[in-house]
């Protein structure tokens, strides 16, 4: 059985003889990198969250006051921000649980479930955003335009801000990368809706601010694709961006002795940790525990997997019990 621990940096090799019905090592290299560890950004998801929650409440207010759209569309995206980052602090939190009863790799996936639940929220903020903005444009109401330039500058200050908090580990984590993206788009937006408030005042056009809201949609739902789009790809064990299971299959084949690679799958277990099992099929005998420690290591230097299970099969003629050619 295998066992992956996360306390050390070291390789393991074993063999176990399975006995049933075909004499295969089963080798367990454990390649335990923590250059892919996920960083703390337990004070950034504090501190942002309760920014965002108090910026809402007064964006709303003052939308309400000015009687606009684009404000109350800001403070409504905003609001589903507030809740995608308690979502992905709490799965932050969940991540770091310890392996154990029936969650056997702990609870790491959660960062994978909140990315994809971060999506869906902000495609029901944007809907809700698009329906009220279609409906001003059919029925225009008057506008206070500096109210909204004032009370979105502000809001350029406190998603700017927030975003910079999560900037440094939006490349190697979904979901921090969902949180970055949601504030960094907001600031970006809020930016449009100052631009918004200074066309109204100096054109008297109210139209302008329920277009610049259905622009904010358009801006959104791009952004949202692709966080959807990576979060059901995880979700469905495809091998992360970045790693491709093809160039991995030629590394093994070119070890010394390895004639066949079958059972390839890489899969995320998280959205910062890789796994890999794969069988490896080498005639000339069992080549030892090193060679095994070996592979895992390059395997964790090269294409950065911490988690690996290699088998080792000395048989070509014997058929593994698991389908030939099964790979991603």
């Amino acid at each position: 059985m295998q066992k992956d621990h996360d306390h050390g940096d070291h390789d393991h090799g074993g063999d176990h003889d399975h006995g049933s019905g075909h004499d295969h090592g089963h080798d367990h290299g454990h390649g335990h990198g923590h250059s892919h560890a996920p960083a703390s950004f337990g004070t950034a998801f504090a501190i942002g969250t309760a920014l965002n929650l108090i910026f809402v409440v007064v964006e709303a207010g003052y939308g309400i006051a000015a009687g606009s759209v684009a404000l109350l569309a800001d403070a409504g995206h905003n609001l589903s921000d507030v809740l995608g980052l308690a979502i992905a602090w709490g799965a932050m939190i969940l991540s770091r649980r310890s392996p154990g009863g029936r969650y056997t790799y702990g609870l790491r996936s959660s960062s994978i479930l909140a990315a994809f639940l971060n999506g869906l929220l902000l495609l029901v903020a944007t809907a809700i955003i698009a329906i009220e903005a279609i409906e001003r444009l059919a029925t225009p109401q008057p506008v206070h335009g500096t109210t909204v330039m004032i009370v979105a500058a502000i809001g350029i200050v406190v998603n700017g801000g927030t975003a910079l908090m999560f900037m440094s580990g939006r490349k190697g984590d979904l979901n921090i990368k969902a949180a970055f993206l949601h504030m960094a788009a907001d600031a970006g937006l809020a930016a449009g809706v100052v631009v918004a408030g200074l066309m109204i005042n100096l054109t008297g056009y109210t139209w302008i601010d329920p277009l610049v809201s259905l622009v904010i949609v358009v801006v959104i739902a791009v952004g949202t694709w692709g966080l959807l789009r990576d979060s059901v790809n995880m979700s469905l064990h495809a091998a992360p961006p970045g790693i491709d299971p093809g160039s991995v299959e030629t590394f093994l084949c070119k070890w010394p002795n390895v004639t066949t690679v079958h059972d390839l799958h890489i899969w995320p277990m998280s959205t910062v940790e890789t796994a890999l099992t794969v069988h490896l099929v080498v005639p000339t005998g069992h080549p030892g525990d090193s060679f095994v420690a070996e592979i895992a290591r390059e395997i964790r230097a090269r294409f950065g997997i911490e988690h690996c299970t290699i088998q080792i099969e000395t048989d070509p003629d014997l058929h593994c019990t698991l389908p030939m050619g099964a790979k991603i």
